[in-house]
């Protein structure tokens, strides 16, 4: 059965320069999936606006160089409950910290219509992506899902749960290792949240920095474990789960 059509993405744009604001407003308007709901000459404005009107906004493009308040500072008060951001810049030197606080993604000034559409189009899919995991049936049985979605490059990226080697902790991120790319994933979130999304009849935690997929274990050597050429440790943290699960096969 097909998904009903989403309705526009509600947006606001935010920047202190009258004209970049009126750039941003007459892009948002001249978009269909966009919903032109407020602009505002600077992030309190828009901050007040927000808590005032509590779910009210899906996208919001934000300017970063800002008296007060600038957009990176709005995105972290916003936080997760608060509306995906792409932010528009002069400067492309804030792109690391766009990625920090979870942006969509980060249009440099000056940009066109075919930049800017195509940032807005990862909105639109974003918000799709989520309606159908949200309309998902819930399972009714033993059965798990497949897969999950993981906020990788400024996207939401599915990732089968079949194709995941191994995870690796770095700090506030993840590095994914996939069995089908040499390019592992990167997502911001730490290691302890994603061993809560992987289930845990397939996924094990053996070290503080790495998750394993049991079935990709190829050989366990002196409390290591091999994954293709790779020589994982287990630490002893963990060493006498790791040794209970492997006692069912010994």
């Amino acid at each position: 059965m097909n998904q009903p059509a989403l309705p526009p993405l509600r947006t606001i744009a935010v920047d202190d320069e009258p004209l970049a604001l009126g750039l941003v407003v007459s892009f948002i308007q001249k978009t269909p999936f966009l919903e032109l709901v407020g602009k505002f000459g600077s992030a309190v404005e828009a901050l007040k606006y927000l808590h005032e009107h509590p779910g009210a906004v899906d996208l919001a493009f934000l300017d970063i160089q800002m008296q007060e308040l600038n957009g990176l500072e709005l995105a972290r008060v916003l936080g997760p409950t608060g509306p995906r951001v792409i932010f528009t810049t002069a400067f492309s030197q804030y792109a690391l910290d766009g990625y920090r606080v979870d942006a969509l993604d980060y249009l440099v000034k000056p940009f066109n219509y075919e930049e800017f559409l195509r940032a807005a189009g990862k909105a639109r899919a974003y918000a799709e992506l989520t309606s159908q995991h949200a309309s998902a049936p819930a399972a009714t049985g033993p059965e798990e899902e497949e897969y999950l979605f993981l906020k990788a490059e400024y996207q939401l990226v599915r990732v089968a749960l079949s194709d995941i080697l191994y995870v690796e902790g770095l700090k506030d991120y993840v590095k994914v290792h996939l069995k089908s790319t040499p390019r592992a994933l990167l997502s911001l979130m730490s290691l302890k949240a994603m061993e809560e999304k992987l289930p845990t009849r397939r996924f094990m935690r053996i070290h503080r920095s790495f998750i394993v997929a049991l079935d990709k274990i190829e050989a366990v050597r002196r409390l290591t474990v091999q994954i293709g050429a790779i020589t994982i440790p287990v630490g002893d943290q963990y060493k006498d789960t790791f040794l209970q699960f492997l006692s069912r096969w010994t």
